[in-house]
């Protein structure tokens, strides 16, 4: 636990350094911003992980020797449960706890972007699983509903907030909040289809949210705008990264033959296995982000790529460069991959899920 926290720490400083010396915009204040709030979940974290290594008899910091003992109290785990879930949860856009993610993803370099949505957030989720919910079972059985509530909100809220923006990179981002919403969403239900699908929901985001700033990156090199208002008619001056926003925006709403239908899918039928009402109207509640996500990038994909080319400047821009076609190409034969041969990955991950979840339920 230890040497995770340590670690989990040590991500912060080249995240500081990569937005506020390298980004742009804003990027002081979304560097501290970030910085801040996950200092704040690391607070918490630390107190957490001290109170699970005392309580636990204060011999090792080892997570399964942890787990394996089973001797830390009901009520002792009810208070450091949060302290952790929440910790890592800051990391993983959990509401109220996400509004870092936004402004540190507009400001940071293409390629910082990349790494902090398709690996960096990541993190919270695997904390939220492999320290909070393995070590502290009874708490998690007993408050779970909480923060069910918090990641449906995280869900629905990120998709609506994508709606109304603006700027294509805050677009990505709340999509962001919304999809690691999903993560947690389905962790919390605690069933082993929806655990194997919050594990495929993290590989399938961490692709196609890289080829999706990947490729807005490379938009706005040659346009100089993130502004949706005064883009359009990119498909007749860049085909090839038209079309690559194209096939990114629909395996972010989930079309099948993509990623993230597979992992959707996944989530919301090992969700709806729980049979009590309160966790059915969650996973209802929690489908109707694929529509409002439809909507949002169908609205982009219209304005931007389509219709008459109003800014005489952009016919004088060039497509993709010959890199730029094979990073792009790789991305969505991975995200394409995953979608059309799921089962290597998700045989891998449920037997690895298995014996976590066996700790938990």
């Amino acid at each position: 636990m230890f040497t995770m926290f340590m670690f989990y720490e040590v991500a912060l400083i080249p995240m500081y350094l990569l937005i506020g010396v390298w980004g742009s915009g804003n990027k002081e204040y979304a560097a501290m911003k970030l910085t801040l709030m996950l200092m704040g979940g690391s607070a918490l974290l630390i107190l957490g992980i001290l109170g699970i290594y005392y309580y636990s008899g204060a011999t090792t910091m080892n997570v399964n020797a942890i787990a394996a003992m089973h001797n830390i109290p009901v009520e002792t785990q009810k208070v450091f449960f949060p302290f952790i879930f929440i910790g890592f949860g800051v990391l993983g856009a959990l509401f109220p706890f996400h509004t870092w993610s936004p402004d540190g993803h507009a400001s940071a370099p293409t390629a910082v972007s990349m790494l902090h949505a398709g690996v960096l957030m990541k993190l919270g989720g695997y904390g939220c699983f492999r320290v909070a919910m393995y070590l502290l079972p009874d708490a998690a059985n007993e408050l779970a509903w909480i923060f069910l509530i918090l990641t449906t909100i995280s869900v629905v809220y990120g998709a609506f907030s994508a709606c109304v923006q603006t700027d294509l990179k805050y677009i990505n981002a709340y999509s962001s909040v919304s999809h690691c919403g999903l993560v947690l969403f389905a962790l919390l239900m605690m069933t082993k289809t929806s655990c194997t699908g919050a594990i495929l929901q993290m590989l399938s985001h961490g692709l196609m949210t890289a080829l999706f700033f990947a490729l807005i990156g490379m938009i706005y090199g040659r346009t100089h705008t993130r502004d949706i208002r005064y883009l359009d008619g990119l498909m007749k001056i860049m085909p090839f990264l038209a079309v690559g926003y194209v096939v990114a925006g629909l395996a972010n709403l989930g079309l099948p033959g993509f990623s993230g239908f597979i992992a959707e899918m996944t989530i919301f039928v090992g969700s709806f296995e729980n049979a009590d009402t309160f966790h059915r109207m969650a996973t209802i509640i929690a489908c109707t982000s694929i529509v409002v996500t439809a909507v949002y990038i169908l609205r982009v994909v219209g304005k931007i790529l389509y219709g008459e080319v109003k800014n005489e400047h952009y016919l004088e821009l060039t497509d993709a460069t010959w890199d730029e076609r094979v990073a792009v190409i790789c991305l969505i034969a991975c995200v394409a991959g995953l979608g059309l041969f799921p089962l290597w990955a998700s045989n891998v991950i449920s037997d690895a899920v298995g014996p976590i979840l066996a700790n938990i339920i």
